[in-house]
Formats: structure tokens, sequence, C-alpha cells
């Protein structure tokens, strides 16, 4: 617990969820999603919430293959969590 609390209090770790549970899936979209983030804390970053059991990293074949990073049953909770306080602060403006 707390563990991903502390993974949680990083910076841009909240928006990559929301990011990822928005749609995006690979690298480069979360590239486009977070503007301002560099490549280096943004693999960092899914690598952490990889090992967090947050998102799943899938290798997709094809011509390239590529990979693709999806919500867990546990991120998903997560991700809905995020959603809810991103609706809260923002009631009033």
């Amino acid at each position: 617990m707390r563990a991903t609390a502390t993974l949680l209090e990083r910076r841009w770790t909240l928006a990559t969820i929301y990011a990822c549970s928005s749609g995006a899936a690979r690298f480069n979209e979360f590239r486009q999603s977070l503007p301002g983030v560099s490549p280096t804390t943004l693999s960092e970053r899914l690598e952490q919430l990889e090992a967090a059991h947050i998102v799943e990293r899938r290798l997709v074949p094809g011509r390239p293959p590529h990979t693709e990073y999806v919500l867990t049953r546990h991120g998903e909770q997560l991700a809905r969590a995020v959603a809810g306080l991103l609706e809260e602060g923002t009631k009033g403006d």
C-alpha cells in the first residue's frame, strides 16, 4: 500500500494513469497526451506502473511490432478514483 502511495506522489504518475484511461496506449500517444514530460521520465513512470501492476505492457506483433500499455483491473479502479478527483477539483470553476 505504501509503495503504491509513494508512486502516486511522483510527478507525472497520475497524469500517465489518466492518459492511459483516456485511450493512450503507445509510447508516442502518451507523449502527445502529456506535453512537457521527457521521454526518460515517461519511460520510468510506465516501468514503475507496470511493476506496481497498474498497467500491463503488451507486445503487439506486426510490421513493425510495437508495444502498448493497458490498465490492469487495479489500474482501472485507480483511474476511476483519479477521474473523480479531477471532477471534484473542477467543481465551482
